[in-house]
C-alpha cells in the first residue's frame, strides 16, 4: 500500500521556497556538526553542561535530515508516493527528534536552576553520570510514548482515501483518512502532545520562577551574572516553542492557506534546529572563547 503526499495547493513560489529550505538543511548541518566537532574535541567542554548541549546539536542535525531532505526529494522531484512502513518510519523520526528537542531544553533548565538556586551543590548534584541518566531517561520515554503513537497507526484501515493531506506523513493528516474508529489514536495523539511538548514547557517554566524568586534575593551584580548564564537557553527555548506554539494557534484562525499552514510548521521544525548552535556559540562566554582560541591557532599555522 502506497500513500499520496499532497503537499502544497497551487504553488507557483514552490521552486524559491524550496531552494530556500537546501540553504536552511546545509547551514544547520555545517553549525552543528562544527559545534558537535568542538565539544567532542575540546577537552575543557567534557563537563556535563556540555553533555546536554551536544545532545541538543545531535537532535538537531538528526531532526532536521528526518525532514528536510525527505521533503525536498517530495516535491522539488515530485516522489509523492511513499510506501506504508516508510511513511510510518517518517512520521516516527521526525516527531521523535522534536520531542528530544525540547526535552532536552529541559534538561538544560535544571542545570541552570541547580547553578543559581544551589551553587553550592551544583558539582554535587550536575554531575557526568547524573545528565548521562537525564538524557537515557529522555531517549526513552521519547521512543515509547512516540513508538506507541506511531505504532497504533498500523491498526487503522484505509480503506477510502490514500492521498495524505500534508507536507510529509503527519500523525493527524494520516489517521483522519482511515476507515474505522480513530478515538485511541487521538487520544494518544494528545496524550503524546502533552508528554512531549506541554510538560518540558511546564518544567522550563517553573525552573525559572524559581530562579526568579532567588534572584530577587541578590545583589543586582549576582542578578545580572546569572542573568547573562540564562540568556542563552532562553533564546533557546523562545526560538524552539514561539514558533510552534503560534503555528499551532494561527491554523485555528478562519480561512487560514492551507500553503501558509504547512510553511508555518515546515519553518517552526527547521529554523530552531538553523539557529540553535549559532545562538549557543555566539552568547555563550565560554564556547565563544574556546572558537576564538582555535581561529587564533589556525592563524598562526
Amino acid at each position: 500500500m502506497k500513500f499520496y503526499i499532497s503537499g502544497f495547493f497551487d504553488f507557483p513560489e514552490g521552486k524559491y521556497f524550496y531552494t530556500f529550505m537546501w540553504f536552511v538543511y546545509i547551514t544547520t548541518v555545517f553549525g552543528n556538526v562544527v559545534l558537535l566537532l568542538i565539544i567532542l574535541l575540546v577537552r575543557s567542554l567534557h563537563t556535563p553542561k556540555y553533555m546536554i548541549v551536544f545532545n541538543l546539536a545531535l537532535t538537531d542535525l538528526c531532526g532536521s535530515t528526518a525532514l528536510i531532505p525527505k521533503l525536498l526529494d517530495t516535491f522539488l522531484f515530485e516522489n509523492r508516493y511513499i510506501e506504508f512502513k516508510a511513511c510510518l518510519s517518517y512520521m516516527f523520526f521526525v516527531l521523535f527528534f522534536g520531542s528530544m528537542q525540547s526535552w532536552t531544553l529541559a534538561v538544560m533548565s535544571f542545570d541552570r536552576f541547580i547553578a543559581i538556586c544551589f551553587p553550592l551543590h551544583y558539582h554535587i548534584v550536575v554531575t557526568k553520570p547524573a545528565i548521562a541518566l537525564m538524557l537515557l531517561f529522555v531517549w526513552l520515554i521519547s521512543v515509547c510514548i512516540l513508538g506507541a503513537v506511531v505504532g497504533l497507526i498500523d491498526h487503522l484501515s484505509f480503506c477510502k482515501s490514500l492521498v495524505i493531506q500534508s507536507y510529509y506523513c503527519d500523525h493527524e493528516s494520516l489517521y483522519r483518512i482511515a476507515c474505522n474508529s480513530v478515538l485511541v489514536n487521538q487520544q494518544f495523539a494528545m496524550f503524546g502532545g502533552v508528554a512531549v511538548f506541554l510538560i518540558p514547557l511546564s518544567l522550563i517554566g517553573c525552573s525559572y520562577v524559581n530562579i526568579a524568586v532567588v534572584l530577587k534575593r541578590t545583589s543586582v551584580g549576582d542578578r545580572v551574572k546569572a542573568i547573562k548564564t540564562c540568556t542563552s537557553h532562553l533564546m533557546l527555548v523562545a526560538i524552539f516553542f514561539i514558533p510552534l506554539i503560534s503555528a499551532k494557534t494561527v491554523v485555528h484562525l478562519p480561512s487560514f492557506n492551507p500553503n501558509t499552514r504547512m510553511i508555518n510548521f515546515i519553518l517552526s521544525q527547521t529554523i530552531p534546529s538553523l539557529l540553535n548552535p549559532f545562538v549557543y556559540s555566539l552568547k555563550t562566554e565560554e564556547m565563544l572563547n574556546v572558537i576564538k582560541s582555535i581561529c587564533g591557532r589556525c592563524k598562526r599555522q
